[in-house]
């Protein structure tokens, strides 16, 4: 077999680059391991017939914010994909009750937080609005390509020596910095905090202050949309765009080598033996470690810096863990208001966030770890029988390999995550859920985990149970993702392109990479991101 371009893996950023170059008219094949495409988005009846559980991805506002969802999304609408919104996107509720609502609406979330809270962040967002398009550019262009130097000049101009200076600061602050920094209450940190795991970070991890807001202005601009019946009907949709191009998506096709020819890579091989060759580029969707150190072989082009890089990349002291609950019914939260949320979050602010950290990282189960609390069935009730319901729950403070329990209560054994250690976890969370919900665990038919082996079992990007396929820490982001000196999607093989959450501009369902490689191999410039101005959202 032959093609002009061979990709390596089926998660989300190799369907859109694989859609954008069959458009164009290449011949793209895509060679997937699984026996269904979309790597780290998909959909399955885990627990009990009816029950249409996302495991890994759920929720869709980075790809709704997306370069390509502006670019493809009529053609993946025309090919089935439907999305549907929450009435309130998020909240969060402390341990004594107390909640806190994250509406789409800014000033509604702001009067949840007092007076002078309220107006600090509203000033926020606004000051983040007038240049969120600028950094939207920047995070979907290729760092150090001329455009992303147009981009950081015309921003650099735009906020002068001292903004510039103080927007560096912003970046560079942690979330416990940002958050002590502008408010006074409980309640910003409160809804806020939480969500810096989303990004791989711990709340004194740098950058992660930035990143806070940018998620708040998400949320605000586009809410929390789920795919109508599952996930997997974006990978079908991108499927059925793939191949009316007239490229191919082929399973159970894993790829064992990158064959390089004249410092070129030239072919793939296959398990089995088979070969198929790449008359333009090969696109591999792995880690680097996966890629130097099993892709390539020895001496085939890649300099041994490159390869030591490869070998220093980094995957997250944290690991991640979802349970998957089947309801009888849908839950009845002892704050109704909560009934309507599509992600709740349980946690009390920082304090109790980077506490969750710190025992994860140190190899212990969290006493009580945040949890985040998915509700996909109340805005997408097609995903369970009638009457019924379902959780999605996500758990990002679970040590890989436990040495200890933080609470004295689990015995851990050795340290391996078998049924019972995971069952054992699973009850401590929800039972901490439980003390919120009037009818848990009543209402739990079925339920079914996905722990840190089980994840890395499933996709091998996901290395110990790191949901972001490599530490998100700020040495290994932005320019220096994947590796130091070739920050790049370029290889230093010829022809040879990475993409994925393992590259910049990192994890996330936000269709980047797979655009970029895409667009640099047509040779066509990126076209404004379509991501709106917060500026105007704020009254």
């Amino acid at each position: 077999m032959t093609a002009d371009a061979v990709i390596v893996g089926s998660g989300h950023n190799s369907l859109v680059a694989a859609a954008y170059l069959a458009r164009a008219g290449w011949d793209v094949v895509v060679l997937e391991r699984n026996d269904v495409p979309g790597g780290a988005v998909a959909t399955e009846e885990l627990t009990l017939p009816g029950y249409r559980h996302d495991t890994f991805s759920c929720w869709h506002p980075l790809f709704h914010l997306s370069g390509a969802y502006a670019e493809l999304g009529d053609e993946l609408a025309a090919r089935g994909l439907r999305y549907r919104d929450a009435e309130l996107p998020t909240a969060s509720v402390a341990s004594d009750g107390r909640v806190v609502l994250g509406e789409r609406d800014p000033a509604r979330t702001a009067a949840g937080f007092g007076s002078r809270d309220g107006e600090a962040y509203l000033a926020e967002l606004e000051r983040f609005g007038e240049h969120a398009e600028t950094v939207g550019e920047l995070l979907a262009t290729e760092p150090l390509s001329p455009r992303a130097a147009v981009l950081a000049g015309g921003l650099a101009r735009a906020l002068g020596p001292r903004g510039l200076a103080a927007f560096a600061g912003d970046v560079l602050a942690s979330a416990r910095t940002w958050l002590d920094g502008r408010f006074e209450g409980r309640e910003p940190a409160m809804l806020l905090a939480p969500w810096v795991l989303h990004t791989g970070l711990s709340p004194d991890g740098a950058g992660g202050g930035f990143q806070l807001l940018a998620i708040a202005g998400a949320v605000h601009q586009v809410g929390m949309p789920v795919v109508e019946g599952g996930s997997v009907g974006l990978v079908d949709a991108f499927v059925r765009l793939i191949e009316d191009s007239g490229g191919r998506v082929r399973t159970n096709a894993e790829v064992e080598r990158v064959t390089v020819r004249d410092g070129r890579a030239a072919a793939v091989r296959i398990a089995g033996g088979e070969t198929v060759e790449a008359r333009r580029a090969v696109i591999a969707n792995v880690t680097p470690t996966q890629l130097y150190g099993r892709l390539l072989a020895d001496g085939d082009g890649a300099p041994a810096a490159a390869s030591a890089q490869a070998r220093r990349f980094r995957f997250n002291a944290r690991a991640g863990t979802q349970i998957h609950l089947a309801l009888s019914e849908p839950l009845r939260w002892r704050d109704e208001r909560l009934d309507k949320a599509a992600i709740v979050h349980l946690a009390d602010g920082v304090d109790s966030v980077a506490l969750a950290c710190a025992e994860a990282a140190s190899g212990l189960l969290p006493s009580a770890p945040t949890v985040v609390c998915g509700q996909p069935a109340v805005v997408d009730p097609s995903r369970v029988p009638d009457g019924a319901g379902m959780l999605w729950i996500q758990l990002q403070q679970v040590p890989h390999r436990p040495r200890g329990d933080a609470a004295g209560e689990i015995d851990v054994g050795d340290g391996t995550w078998t049924d019972e250690l995971a069952g054992a976890f699973a009850d401590r969370v929800v039972a901490q859920l439980a003390r919120h919900v009037e009818n848990l665990p009543e209402a739990i038919a079925a339920r079914a985990i996905l722990h840190p082996a089980e994840l890395e079992r499933r996709n091998p990007n996901l290395v110990h149970g790191d949901i972001y396929a490599g530490a998100t820490e700020l040495s290994q982001s932005y320019l220096w993702r994947p590796l130091p000196s070739y920050g790049s999607h370029a290889t230093p093989v010829t022809g040879l392109f990475q993409i994925g959450a393992s590259t910049y501009p990192g994890p996330g369902l936000n269709a980047a990479s797979g655009r970029i490689v895409a667009q640099r191999l047509l040779r066509l410039p990126l076209r404004r991101r379509a991501a709106t101005r917060l500026r105007g959202l704020v009254p």
